[in-house]
Formats: structure tokens, sequence, C-alpha cells
């Protein structure tokens, strides 16, 4: 039985305790965070996750669990590893360390977050869930015939958009690392690239040659969505961020030289019933989509019934309506793919070994990003073949991150 300890207690870190209840064999043994944990570890042993308890401090969550997951606001990601590797000098055995999605909020952070952990020599997992939906994943293993005799994809367009998130720290891009583009497109642009990729091929195969971005303050810099932010503490007219971007990039397959495109577009404007996911995969004679927004269960509320709504994220995620014709997922653990994530990583963790997404993959994701905020800055296309450009992207921090999104933003006020 494989023990886990949570370092957050969050809305992430709640939708993974539900997702453990489908993993067989690892127990939540552990939570950590400065809120949250008395609730989440009620919850876990409510739902039978086993006889999780609270810790004070990350080394001793880390000297009684097998496996650490951070799953903290993405400014602490560092500190906390930190905190880990000394937790592994004073004695802890780790089996592995997982950290959500995005790695870090630049290049210079995820640098020391991968080498820290290859120090340490700890198997470790990078969650990002999408490239484990089974939506995805069959889509792939049916059409895997078809790629081997037409070739592999080479378009890829993948979109993550909603309302807006739901912690105010997420909308601060000094602690977030950015707005959506941060947020949303490491999701997009790490899905875009595994649907180019040869299903025969691991998912870091792919050489990014170019990278395109095109970022805007379209919703949350008017009012009356800029009001609302400054009532929970975020203030859009001195530190704003995107809530729009399109990334673009361009990838080479390093055996063939076929070039192939990845096209990502992520939101915080999209009002429509909730969380939305779209992957569009073309290939040479045929292709795939999958939408998230697809379910083969609705429901109906009408208006004189929603003042009975307690919660309508129940339902879906990010759901912004009590009424009215509604989506309806049972599942979404598993239609997003956690569920697949935490099987992978835990049977790879019992064999010692790295996850299918590992610290390095997190830092290509972040470097990717961090090309995207330049290209945007710019105004012109980066290219990742020049030495120059990979340099001086090592300490790149984009202007939006250090809080003058003014500057860059298009729509900003």
């Amino acid at each position: 039985m494989l023990k886990v300890g949570m370092i957050g207690a969050g809305f992430v870190a709640g939708f993974h305790a539900k997702s453990l209840q489908s993993v067989r064999n690892v127990r939540l043994a552990g939570v950590c965070a400065p809120k949250g944990a008395q609730q989440l570890a009620r919850t876990a042993r409510h739902e039978g996750l086993g006889n999780t308890k609270v810790y004070s401090t990350t080394e001793e969550l880390c000297k009684a669990v097998d496996v650490v997951a951070i799953f903290a606001p993405n400014f602490a990601h560092l500190d906390i590893m930190r905190d880990i590797a000394r937790a592994c000098e004073n004695g802890a055995s780790l089996k592995g360390i997982i950290c959500e999605k995005p790695l870090a909020r630049n290049l210079e952070e995820a640098d020391v977050l991968a080498r820290m952990a290859k120090a340490l020599r700890v198997p470790t997992a990078y969650f990002e869930n999408q490239l484990h939906m089974p939506s995805l994943v069959e889509a792939r293993q049916q059409l895997a015939s078809v790629e081997q005799t037409m070739g592999a994809v080479h378009l890829a367009r993948s979109a993550e958009e909603h309302g807006g998130p739901h912690e105010p720290w997420f909308w601060d891009p000094t602690q977030q690392g950015g707005g959506v583009c941060c947020d949303m497109g490491c999701h997009s642009i790490a899905v875009g690239m595994y649907m180019l990729t040869p299903s025969d091929k691991p998912p870091d195969y792919l050489e990014p040659i170019s990278v395109t971005a095109e970022m805007a303050l379209l919703k949350w810099g008017k009012e009356p969505w800029i009001g609302r932010l400054k009532e929970r503490g975020v203030d859009y007219s001195v530190t704003p961020a995107e809530d729009y971007s399109l990334v673009t990039i361009e990838f080479k397959d390093p055996e063939t030289g076929v070039v192939s495109i990845a096209q990502a577009t992520n939101s915080w404007m999209y009002d429509a019933p909730g969380l939305r996911l779209l992957m569009e995969a073309v290939g040479p004679g045929y292709s795939y989509e999958v939408n998230s927004l697809k379910s083969p269960a609705d429901m109906f509320i009408s208006d004189a019934a929603a003042a009975a709504v307690g919660d309508s994220e129940l339902a879906l995620e990010k759901s912004q309506a009590t009424r009215g014709a509604l989506i309806l997922q049972h599942n979404e653990p598993s239609l997003y793919g956690y569920i697949d994530e935490w099987r992978n990583a835990a049977a790879a963790f019992e064999k010692g070994k790295d996850a299918m997404l590992n610290f390095e993959y997190g830092r290509m994701v972040t470097m990717l990003i961090m090309a995207a905020y330049m290209a945007h800055e710019k105004k012109q296309t980066i290219d990742l073949t020049n030495p120059k450009t990979l340099r001086e992207l090592e300490s790149y921090v984009p202007l939006i991150q250090q809080g003058k999104g003014a500057e860059v933003l298009l729509g900003a006020s």
C-alpha cells in the first residue's frame, strides 16, 4: 500500500483526493497545509482513503509517507521542494515526488526544481492530467494503425476555457506566474504536443522549433468584471494579467524532419455551462476530437427550483449557472484524466521509476510557456533553435509576471 502525503488542501488537492477513491493500493496518509488540512483529512477518512492525519511541517509529513505531492500555490513550489530536500537529508525515504502543473512560474525556478529532484535521486511525476484523459488516450489507440500507415498528426488544436479561477492568488500574476497562459496554457501546450507525437514515441520526443503568441485582457479589465475582482482583493487596474492567449508552436520530428503545428487557446472569459476542454487532431486522412462538454447526461432546473441548488459545481467544474438546461458529468476525475495519472504515477513509483511525465518534462513545458510570453512581449516569432534565445529564456521573467502587465496587454486600463 503506497502512502501518499499532500502538501496543500485547496481545490486541486480535494479533486485529487476524490480521484484516489478509484486508485488501488494507494491511501492518503497525511496532509500538510496552512488552512483546510483538517477538513481534507476528515473527508479522506470518511471516504475510506485511510487514517489520514494532519502534519504541521513538511518534514514530518515526508517521514510518514512514501510519496509526497505538491498541491500548493505556484509561488510556494520552490520553497516546498527545498523543505522536501531537507527532509530527505534528515532521514525521510521517499519513493516519489509529485508536483501539480505548472512546475514553476518561470524557467529559472523550474531548473532548480528539476535539479533538486535529480540530486535527491527520487522518482518524480509532473501532474498534467489532460494527457491521461481516457477519451484522448482511446482515440490515439484506436487510430494507432492508421497513424503507422498514413503518418502522425500534423495539426493539433487544444483549448481550455472557463469563466475564471477559484482563489484570489490565481489572479495575481506575481504569485501565479502570469495569467491564463501560465494557469491553463501549460495544459493546452502539453496536450497539443502530445497529440502531435507519434504513438510509439515518448511525450518529449518532438523538438520545438518556434513559438508565436497573442495575449490580451479582454473581459476582466472592464466593468463590471474589474470591480468584482477588486471585491476579491485583486486590482487589475494596477497589476493586470491576460485573460486570453493564443499560442502557436512549431515542432519537428527529429528522425524524419517532418514539421507539425500545435495551437493552444486559453481564456478566463468563457461564459458558458462551465469548464470546456476541446482537443482536435488532424492527420493525413484522419482526425479526432475531444470535447468535455459533450455528455450523455443533462438536467433541467427551473427558476422556481433554483433556490434549492446548493453548489452548481457538483454537476460540472466552473459551472456558471444554477438553472436552465445544465450539463452533467458524473465522473469528472476520470473525464479529465486525474485517476489515470495517479495510476500511472503509483505504478511507476513502486518500480522505482519516474512517471510518464517527470519534472524534466514539466521544465520543458515551462520553457514553452516562457517562450510564449516572450513572443507576445517582443511581437515576434521566438526561434527555439537559436542558442542565444535559449540562454535568454533561462533567466527571463515576463513583464506580466513582474506585475507590469499594463505595458503589454491590449485592453488593459
